[in-house]
């Protein structure tokens, strides 16, 4: 059993299972809105090469129409049910590029080919498409099924049925900051997100959302809130989870767990 983790900056993972490539919330881009990459190269179009993409809610850094526009004709895609109607951009993208696209809601699975399978879980975050959109899609997590079972847990905060619902897995990739000096609630830091791997209790972990874009001339606010995250993470996770292995890649850089 092994899987390979290619961490390309923000929420965007590509997940190699069995020959299978899967792609979390991919974000392509140099600048979104007031945000600018500050750490890391805009990842190369091999990023982009996917035989299913995951899409855990409905933010523009995390469901990002350019980067999904960047995809080959017939990729996969797995979003939130009710995603179409809450951003119709996304049904104009996949006529246009002949994406296929599977709503799902927590506990629904997808079978994506090569014995892998695809599990939605809830999150708890506030998924709506900001800042007006109607809350018409929930944000979910997934689980990648293949010879391993990979946790990508997208946005989301701590919740008392987080180990229950998601299930045994062997990687969880976790979020533990995000894009600005504060954390709003459905979030996890350094701290929750290793609260949330001593209960997940994965044999390896990778920290992710975090270090990569940062709010136009903020950079000297809080800079910790950028750099620390990931650090921060492996230290809580020695204290919390002294028994899971986590690794803390660079940007663009592949790690095989576990």
């Amino acid at each position: 059993m092994s899987v390979e983790i290619t961490w390309w900056g923000h929420a965007t993972c590509t997940v190699e299972d069995s020959g299978v490539r899967v792609l979390t919330d991919p974000l392509f881009a140099r600048r979104l809105a007031h945000l600018r990459r500050r750490r890391g190269a805009v990842p190369p179009a091999r990023a982009a090469v996917a035989d299913v993409v995951l899409v855990s809610h409905l933010h523009a850094d995390h469901m990002h129409l350019p980067s999904l526009a960047a995809l080959a004709p017939g990729t996969r895609l797995l979003v939130p049910r009710g995603a179409r109607r809450a951003v119709p951009g996304l049904a104009r993208l996949a006529g246009v590029r002949g994406l296929s696209v599977t709503e799902m809601v927590p506990g629904e699975e997808a079978d994506v080919g090569g014995g892998v399978r695809v599990r939605a879980v809830r999150a708890r975050h506030d998924g709506r498409r900001l800042p007006f959109g109607p809350q018409l899609a929930p944000a979910l997590g997934y689980v990648v099924q293949g010879s391993a079972r990979t946790y990508f847990a997208g946005d989301t905060g701590l919740f008392d049925a987080m180990a229950a619902e998601v299930g045994p897995v062997d990687v969880a990739l976790l979020p533990v900051g995000g894009w600005g000096p504060y954390l709003g609630p459905g979030h996890l830091d350094a701290g929750r997100a290793a609260r949330a791997l001593a209960d997940l209790a994965p044999a390896a972990a990778v920290p992710v959302h975090y270090g990569t874009y940062w709010p136009i001339g903020l950079d000297a606010v809080r800079p910790h809130e950028f750099h620390a995250p990931g650090e921060e993470f492996e230290r809580w996770a020695r204290r919390l989870a002294p028994k899971v292995t986590v690794r803390v890649p660079g940007h663009g850089e592949r790690v095989r767990l576990p």
